[in-house]
């Protein structure tokens, strides 16, 4: 391994040499990182500096000295991550272990997201999932998939319709941790990604623009993924099961068509207005599972809405909930873990807000992003799903899971943002 680039923090503003208010400097073969007024200003200014070193070409650093927390530490490696996942930090102190743990799952996460759509499809993102989970969970971990046809004969309409034109089955993953040795033990917390390998938007195709990205549509299964990973090498001692809905939205001559009506097994109906707005439809089969599974609290993770990015940008993810200790659990784990997460509007009477004459209701509005609110109405969609009226879930928006360009924090590609969260507010209780 080469010499690794030492990293201080200080006081001491950069030599007169650089122009303006740098927050960074060299000096003598060491980057200097300025510390801010406040400890958010701070850890931004640390991650722009990870960025800076990367786009210099460094390959290994170490945080220097004794003022480095988790946290700062952790801004750091975010801003050092290239695109490539061939970077390496080399944590210090006494969270060193936990920041190991944090930058496997995250890299493994992001290379989920980064690869293409030829590589990660339904069945193979099942796979590796479960593969990467039994690694880690060992005899606690059983998984089944369900797929291709076999999803109708088990009721799951959603993933079945949406990926039904591709040539790559739509699948069902449910993985069941349970460390408890105890068949019969409650399921402690339902995650439900959404595990769109590609997305075309269907019939309502998207620009070129617009499809570029598309194989990180699946960043919500990679989200919760990683979360359990995390959770589970962090000593979890609840039983959780994962549901990843996984399909390609493409388009055949078999592909579901606007003014399509899906009877999910709970026996609500759906008129397709937007083949675009296919998350939801998908997302509807994994919290009719969680429901009979009867899990205590339900957490869903998708990138779902660009409404929701129109709303908080792509640094924050959007929170919906119609349970208020719910909400604040979520909102304070991802304060303690330092993610940015925004909450959003969500009321029982968002549930009617995409009307059909022809079935229960619409997938969305047909206008342009589904029209005003959409991020919220999105939301009300799922809340007809989610089980006891929406006791103990909550859903994540994912609008900061992905950079389409380089900035001053991120590299191109997956950022993992949200893993974190997920993961403290499963050990909260562990």
């Amino acid at each position: 391994m080469s010499s690794a680039v030492k990293v201080y923090l200080t006081d001491q503003r950069a030599p007169s040499s650089y122009k303006g208010t740098t927050r960074h400097y060299w000096n003598d073969g060491a980057m200097y990182i300025v510390v801010q007024n406040d400890e958010a200003a701070t850890l931004r200014a640390i991650q722009q500096a990870g960025r800076k070193l990367d786009q210099l070409g460094v390959s290994v650093i170490e945080p220097a000295a004794d003022d480095w927390s988790r946290d700062r530490q952790w801004a750091l490696s975010q801003g050092f991550t290239d695109t490539m996942n061939t970077n390496t930090v080399q944590f210090v102190g006494s969270d060193k272990e936990t920041l190991e743990i944090l930058a496997d799952a995250f890299r493994w996460s992001r290379e989920l997201i980064n690869l293409p759509s030829s590589e990660i499809y339904p069945e193979s993102l099942c796979d590796r999932v479960a593969e990467k989970l039994k690694k880690a969970g060992g005899d606690a971990v059983s998984w089944q998939v369900v797929a291709g046809d076999e999803l109708i004969k088990d009721g799951r309409m959603g993933i079945h319709t949406v990926g039904r034109a591709s040539a790559k089955a739509p699948a069902l993953l449910e993985l069941d941790y349970n460390p408890t040795g105890d068949e019969n033990a409650p399921v402690s917390y339902a995650l439900i990604g959404k595990g769109i390998t590609f997305d075309t938007g269907g019939y309502s195709i998207k620009t070129n623009e617009g499809m570029v990205a598309m194989k990180c549509d699946m960043g919500g299964a990679a989200t919760v993924a990683g979360a359990l990973l995390v959770a589970i090498r962090q000593g979890l001692k609840q039983r959780v099961k994962l549901l990843l809905c996984c399909a390609e939205n493409m388009i055949d001559g078999t592909a579901y068509k606007n003014g399509d009506i899906i009877t999910y097994k709970d026996g609500q109906r759906v008129e397709i207005v937007n083949t675009d707005a296919e998350g939801r439809l998908v997302l509807a089969d994994g919290l009719i599972r969680a429901g009979e599974l009867g899990a205590k609290k339900i957490i869903d993770a998708a990138t779902l809405t660009g409404a929701a990015q129109v709303a908080v940008g792509t640094e924050y993810n959007a929170l919906f909930s119609v349970d208020e200790e719910a909400a604040k659990a979520a909102l304070q784990s991802a304060a303690d873990e330092s993610e940015p997460l925004w909450r959003l509007p969500l009321a029982a009477f968002h549930k009617d807000n995409c009307p059909s004459a022809f079935a229960d209701t619409a997938n969305s509005r047909p206008i342009k992003g589904g029209g005003a609110g959409g991020a919220s109405n999105a939301a009300g969609f799922l809340l007809r799903f989610a089980p006891n009226g929406g006791a103990g879930w909550t859903h994540f928006d994912l609008a900061a899971a992905y950079q389409t360009q380089a900035n001053a924090l991120w590299p191109a590609g997956a950022t993992g943002i949200g893993i974190r969260s997920i993961a403290r507010m499963m050990l909260a209780n562990r």
